[in-house]
Parts: C-alpha cells; structure tokens; sequence
C-alpha cells in the first residue's frame, strides 16, 4: 500500500469513527444514524433502501455529479447525471454534425 492509500485509509477509519461518535453522543431517542461528519462529510448507516439507492445513484435531473453515500461515509456518483450530461453532449455533436 503506498503513503497516500494509507492515508486515505487512516482519514477514511477517523471519519466513520467520528460520525459514529458523534451519534452516540446524543440521547439513544435522538440517534438518526445519518448526518454530516463537521457538517461537512455525509455519513449514512441507516440500512440502504432501494428508494434511497435510486435517488442517490441515479438522478438524472439532479445537477449534482457527486450525492451523500447510500452507506458508509463519503459520497456517492449520481450515474444518472453522468448519462444524462453525455446523452446531451451526443445530441449536441450529432445535432451540429448536421449543420455542417
């Protein structure tokens, strides 16, 4: 493992340890298991649902490229912005293609 995946991997372990903390600090009633880690980072340790997948993985309509993780810590792609930005670039060139 090179200097920076350990890096990575020791700023990845201290963020899911402060999310974690940062939920047990609150009364038990309290605790959502979801939020923002400096209210910065998101973190999601909610169990996923296929809703929550597909509006985090695939929102087309979404202008975010990067949403808040469907588990863990971090965020997710928004696959469903990708395709929609490349389909658009497609219908752009061919679309100009046929002008010239």
């Amino acid at each position: 493992m090179s200097k920076l995946e350990k890096i990575a991997a020791c700023v990845g372990i201290a963020l899911v340890g402060a999310a974690i903390l940062q939920e047990l600090r609150r009364p038990r009633e309290e605790r959502e298991w979801h939020g923002r880690v400096a209210g910065v980072v998101p973190y999601e340790f909610r169990r996923p649902t296929l809703s929550r997948i597909r509006e985090r993985v695939w929102s087309p309509e979404e202008e975010r490229l990067f949403n808040d993780t469907v588990f863990g810590v971090g965020w997710t792609p928004n696959l469903g912005r990708v395709a929609r930005l490349v389909r658009d670039r497609r219908a752009a060139s061919n679309g100009a293609r046929a002008i010239a």
